[in-house]
């Protein structure tokens, strides 16, 4: 293997990291499948092309994330991680096989999609901060910027397969069995978790037991410029910008009158961008806010070309574009913030990162939709085109001030 290929995927040299990965895929290629078939299942059968309700399942699913913050960034810093990511996707691949059960029988109702989005939502805030994190325990901080972006790269190619995938299941057997087969894919990953060499493990520090754990870890990001302006970033992005359902469900059918098929076939030409972000972050050591400033301006651009593209084939070519900016922003976020912050404290800023990132959800997922319906499809990609214009405003800001610094260096407060 050539030395830069095989720096780009050195992270796999380690076993329990290869075994996660390979699990990882499976259940990612799953979750993929199950996201696209709510959507539709939402938007085209449950209601009348309605995308202020696929707002509202968004709200419902991303909205735990930032109300259970007090519980679940300290869970990732005080329990066993693996235990806990056992139990956590136990949770999800049960609650997608309860969705399915209900939508194959045909009984499926609106309310019920409500439901489960808000109970999946619960079990994943507090499995996104400890898988999180969890990648330290496997490779170690060096190669931990590598491994988190192996993990988009994972996650990403799953999303080029999932939603094409699901795209078949719904047109030849219905959105139900698509969601039946995410509770299924859930079994890899659990597989892999029980198959690792525990002695291998690299534990984090753990925190100690104590009643302020939240408020020790609010104290801490709050004490940190350079923390706050990367969470004011996502809170931007995430709240206007990541509403990629939105976007691409109301594009195929409102604008370019597309079925099923078609509306899978965008939402995988997308990951083409997203996975091609990860592998260009999985080759570089250290981010920084220059990579910040230059993938939220890119966003801005690529959202905003969206809004205007004249054709379904020239819309999906852009969506790689604004996949690559997604991706290469979310991974910069995820390796700055986790490599800058005590081991003791990574959990909780990990949960404040994933909460701050979809608190804004709630409210800008059912903004996003209400546009879409009343000013159109593209007006609503006008205004994630603004959250990358803004992210950047404050990007060039923390850099015209000096508040980004290298991973290992001292802040000062």
């Amino acid at each position: 293997m050539m030395p830069a290929v095989a720096g780009v995927f050195r992270s796999l040299r380690v076993f329990n990291y290869r075994l996660w990965a390979a699990g990882a895929l499976i259940s990612n290629i799953g979750t993929w499948m199950q996201r696209t078939a709510q959507d539709w299942l939402v938007y085209a059968d449950l209601t009348h092309h309605d995308a202020a309700a696929v707002g509202t399942v968004m709200a419902l699913q991303y909205a735990p994330q930032f109300l259970l913050l007090p519980w679940t960034g300290y869970a990732a810093d005080r329990l066993n991680q693996r235990k806990l990511l056992l139990v956590t996707q136990a949770a999800m691949g049960g609650l997608a096989l309860g969705l399915g059960a209900i939508t194959v029988a045909g009984i499926a109702q609106l309310w019920h999609v409500y439901v489960f989005a808000f109970l999946s939502g619960c079990a994943a805030a507090f499995d996104a901060p400890v898988r999180q994190t969890f990648v330290a325990e496997l490779v170690g901080d060096q190669d931990l910027p590598n491994a988190v972006a192996l993990n988009s790269t994972s996650f990403n190619a799953s999303r080029m397969i999932g939603p094409a995938v699901a795209g078949i299941v719904i047109a030849e057997v219905g959105s139900g069995w698509a969601f039946l087969i995410n509770g299924a894919s859930f079994t890899a990953v659990l597989l892999s978790l029980s198959l690792l060499r525990v002695s291998e493990l690299r534990p984090n520090a753990r925190s100690a037991r104590t009643r302020g754990g939240f408020a020790e870890g609010l104290r801490y990001v709050w004490a940190r410029r350079d923390l706050k302006a990367i969470l004011l970033m996502l809170f931007v992005i995430g709240t206007f910008g990541l509403n990629f359902p939105i976007f691409i469900s109301t594009m195929a059918v409102k604008v370019f009158h597309a079925d099923a098929r078609g509306y899978g076939v965008l939402s995988s030409t997308m990951a083409i961008g997203t996975m091609a972000g990860a592998l260009l972050a999985a080759g570089r050591d250290r981010p920084g806010f220059p990579s910040l400033l230059t993938a939220s301006g890119i966003f801005g651009v690529a959202c905003a070309l969206a809004a205007i593209a004249p054709s379904y084939w020239t819309f999906g070519a852009i969506l790689i574009v604004v996949g690559v900016a997604a991706l290469s922003f979310t991974n910069a976020t995820n390796s700055l913030m986790q490599l800058s912050t005590d081991p003791a404290m990574r959990g909780r800023v990990m949960a404040f990162r994933i909460g701050v990132a979809f608190a804004g959800t709630p409210v800008g997922a059912p903004i996003v939709g209400w546009v879409a319906d009343h000013a159109g499809p593209r007006w609503s990609l006008g205004v994630g085109a603004l959250s990358g214009f803004a992210a950047a405003i404050v990007a060039a800001y923390a850099l015209s001030k000096k508040l980004h610094r290298l991973p290992g260096e001292q802040q000062a407060t």
